[in-house]
């Protein structure tokens, strides 16, 4: 019988890789998680963001970013992204 893996113990096995991070506020981003806290909030480095508007999706490049938990739907481990 497989021992079950809790969501925060697959989120500590990410830190050092590269994921993809979905949120509620039309933007997506890539990048190396470097760390998070009991609420889920995440810092990335070498971060690209992807903001779905209307005219399409714009990409930027970020150093490194913070992202709120409550805002986050999914993390994907081992994603560039779309």
């Amino acid at each position: 019988m497989a021992s079950p893996i809790y969501p925060m113990e697959l989120i500590d096995r990410c830190v050092g890789s590269k994921v993809w991070v979905i949120t509620r506020l039309n933007k997506e981003y890539t990048g190396t998680l470097l760390g998070f806290d009991d609420f889920i909030n995440l810092v990335l480095e070498d971060v690209v963001e992807f903001e779905h508007s209307q005219q399409g999706v714009v990409k930027t490049k970020l150093h490194s970013t913070l992202i709120n938990g409550n805002n986050i739907c999914m993390i994907v481990p081992g994603s560039d992204g779309p």
